[in-house]
């Protein structure tokens, strides 16, 4: 008889193999720095990107805002002579009085109307997709493009806007040509132009409410108001506050609409800070006082930032 080889009992069943040994510390430690040396590697470009364009510049624009500067001529330092200068042109309180009032008006007429949109996309029940895309269709225009389309519509004489007040029997206006109505027309452009990224915004953070609490609150006969009021509303307040916060930065930046509709006209009436910063750099040549401008502009928005941001996380912990 030959002996059959001894075979190893069959493991018990639901028994628990026992797990591998973990590799070495050493070679735990050298896939670590492998994986982190990846990761800095991916980000390298963004890195470069970000210190080449953004970071530089405005660290260069913090020095020259204290030197006399001209392209192609070595820079004299001057101290705050840029800064008693610039403060004593006469442009620089118009250009903060239209700055201020154009981010006042932006946020009545272009904070509201995009919420209000996106509550009414919310409700749709067909052609979503369509009336979305139509929301968004003014962002994905060139805003060059967008502002001259506007200026013909503002026209005084064959413009849009008067052609269509005439053919209702109602009194014509001179739009962004007159200095009492410019600033108001040019919110509204801006308000056109830019609405739809901030809807798209509004409307992911309605979908992402809860249904279970809009059905709370109809068991509990609160109306359409209502809803949006205690409902709606606490439940996107970060994101309004946020956009709030942006929105703000971004009106008071505005230059692309005076400088293509108005060209900071009529009677200065639409000349705005980042406009006069263009005219001190290309216009007068004098690149001290607009890095001067700048930093004014950065110190400002960035105090407003850290009070904002301080008083609103306030608010959540309280």
């Amino acid at each position: 008889m030959t002996k059959t080889a001894a075979r190893r009992p069959a493991p018990a069943v639901g028994a628990v193999r026992p797990l591998p040994a973990p590799p070495p510390t050493r070679e735990r430690g050298r896939r670590r720095l492998l994986d982190q040396l990846h990761a800095y590697g991916f980000l390298l470009g963004g890195l470069l990107c970000f210190a080449l364009f953004s970071w530089y510049p405005a660290i260069r624009a913090v020095v020259i805002a204290f030197q006399k500067y001209t392209p192609g001529s070595s820079p004299e330092w001057v101290g705050t002579a840029n800064f008693t200068r610039v403060l004593d042109d006469p442009e620089f309180t118009a250009a903060w009085r239209n700055t201020l009032v154009f981010t006042l008006l932006a946020l009545v007429i272009g904070f509201a109307i995009p919420f209000v949109l996106a509550l009414v996309l919310n409700e749709l029940r067909h052609a979503k997709a369509f009336f979305r895309v139509v929301v968004y269709l003014p962002v994905m225009i060139p805003p060059v493009v967008s502002a001259l389309l506007w200026k013909w519509f503002y026209d005084p004489g064959a413009g849009l806007a008067n052609e269509t007040l005439r053919f209702l029997h109602l009194p014509t206006s001179t739009w962004s040509n007159g200095t009492d109505t410019a600033l108001v027309s040019l919110v509204i452009v801006a308000t056109w132009a830019n609405m739809g990224g901030t809807v798209l915004i509004y409307l992911a953070a309605l979908q992402s409410i809860p249904g279970e609490l809009y059905e709370a609150a109809e068991l509990d006969g609160a109306n359409l108001l209502q809803r949006v009021r205690h409902v709606t509303i606490p439940q996107t307040r970060f994101v309004v506050l946020m956009l709030m916060l942006l929105q703000i930065i971004a009106t008071m930046q505005v230059f692309t609409e005076p400088f293509v509709i108005t060209g900071g006209g009529p009677e200065n009436a639409t000349v705005t800070v980042l406009y006069l910063i263009y005219k001190y750099a290309f216009l007068y040549n004098d690149f001290g006082g607009a890095c001067a401008l700048s930093v004014m502009l950065l110190v400002l928005l960035g105090l407003f930032s850290a009070v904002y941001l301080r008083l609103t996380r306030s608010g959540e912990d309280g």
